[in-house]
């Protein structure tokens, strides 16, 4: 199946190495910006939509253009599958929902829920029983033990680590290497180890 990235950046290579993965052919990208990226065309949104193309991988790293832009696509009529690379192992009691992208050697485990137009970064673990809110992006190397529960619009930085039954709200940046054990209120960034509150995001 032929399918499009949206973003011409880093993060887009990568997602559209995983969409090769998943079986899918890149066409090209969609940006405002390149006319070529990754050695494939890059077209505009505008053109993006009314080309004959119905299915869209999002390889926008920021959670609120990568949400505004799923918003666009799906009020266009575009579907975004969810991509998993072959080299993550998902428990088949796991759900994933759509836009969602898994990247190589990720573990999701059982009864863990991933939410809609997540990343879930190279090597990341999300352990039995978490729950991941929409447009969430846990970055490499981050591990989640089991019963953690992250809302939407979060940042979980790289090597984050989060011990059991953890609750991280919504809105909320983790920085890296951060070891939280302690729940984390909405709108917040924190850091260190332990990770402590330094400011809000609001």
């Amino acid at each position: 199946m032929k399918i499009v990235v949206i973003g011409a950046g880093g993060h887009a290579k990568v997602v559209a190495e995983v969409a090769k993965s998943a079986g899918y052919t890149v066409e090209c990208f969609v940006s405002e910006d390149k006319t070529e990226h990754f050695g494939l065309p890059v077209i505009s949104m505008k053109e993006f939509l009314q080309s004959p193309f119905k299915l869209a991988a999002i390889g926008i790293g920021s959670n609120t253009a990568r949400k505004n832009v799923y918003e666009e696509l799906k009020q266009n009529g575009i579907e975004c599958p969810t991509l998993i690379h072959a080299s993550a192992i998902i428990s088949p009691s796991a759900t994933i929902e759509n836009a969602t992208v898994v990247m190589p050697h990720s573990v999701i485990n059982a009864n863990a829920n991933i939410g809609t137009a997540c990343i879930i970064n190279t090597a990341a673990v999300i352990e039995h029983d978490c729950t991941i809110g929409d447009f969430t992006h846990i970055s490499p190397n981050a591990a989640l033990a089991g019963g953690v529960t992250v809302g939407e619009m979060s940042h979980i930085g790289i090597g984050t680590n989060v011990i059991q039954l953890i609750k991280i709200g919504a809105n909320c940046t983790i920085g890296a290497g951060a070891a939280v054990i302690s729940d984390i209120k909405d709108d917040s960034v924190a850091v260190g180890v332990p990770a402590k509150i330094i400011k809000e995001n609001r």
